[in-house]
């Protein structure tokens, strides 16, 4: 049996990481208003309404918080009436906002919020939570990231387990000089796109536990329900 000893969180983790977080996220929303407003306008005209895609995370120790972005996908359907899938719905407007990382721009208000930080592991579905293993529960020891290790180091071209550990890693060692790391090496990312999906895919199919063979997952947009669908 492996045994894990988990430091003591630093002093920049117990008291000083929240409130500058909502302070750079309170000047980042009222600095790129215009910004956040032509991306806004854009998708209500070309993806309709609403423009903002609310969706239910799993945040700090489990508790649960609404999530927002900017919608990337369409809501075509079958003859049926089922969403058709996130290739088919994903358009090339989506796909640039997903790809330079505007559609991320709503989640400053989530930070202000208390409900996420600039910097942590990226918040998942909570149908997620009985799935983790027990070490892989530890990356919600802290509050879920617009950005993280994880992002910067592969994003979505990395295996859920991949993923995991360098959550569990972040989550046990946070540290100012780290989350200005992450934040520089975040910039760098988006200004080359590198990592948006797997080679092949869209998206990605949802994480089954670390225990099924196709565990590789989805982080933000596969199995979205209709944009305007309400949320406990």
């Amino acid at each position: 049996m492996q045994v894990r000893f988990v430091k003591r969180p630093h002093i920049y983790a117990r008291f000083l990481k929240s409130p500058l977080d909502r302070l750079i996220a309170a000047v980042g929303l009222v600095i790129l208003l215009p910004l956040i407003v032509i991306v806004f306008a854009t998708v209500r005209i070309l993806l309709g309404k609403p423009a903002l895609f609310r969706q239910v995370r799993t945040g700090q120790q489990g508790r649960f918080f609404r999530m927002m972005k900017f919608r990337s996908m369409t809501e075509a359907r079958d003859r049926a009436g089922r969403l058709l899938d996130d290739a088919q719905r994903l358009t090339p407007f989506g796909a640039f906002l997903r790809a330079s990382s505007l559609d991320e721009l709503p989640q400053l208000w989530n930070v202000v919020r208390g409900d996420m930080s600039l910097v942590g592991p990226r918040p998942l579905l909570p149908e997620y939570l009985p799935r983790y293993s027990e070490v892989q529960r530890r990356r919600h020891d802290v509050k879920p990231g617009i950005t993280g290790l994880a992002q910067v180091s592969g994003r979505n071209a990395l295996s859920w387990n991949e993923k995991f550990e360098l959550d569990v890693s972040y989550a046990e060692n946070v540290h100012f000089k780290t989350d200005v790391k992450i934040l520089v090496r975040t910039v760098a990312k988006v200004f080359r796109r590198a990592g948006v999906s797997r080679a092949g895919h869209a998206t990605m199919p949802p994480f089954m536990g670390s225990l099924h063979p196709k565990e590789d997952g989805c982080e933000d947009h596969c199995g979205q329900p209709p944009s305007g669908s309400p949320v406990p």
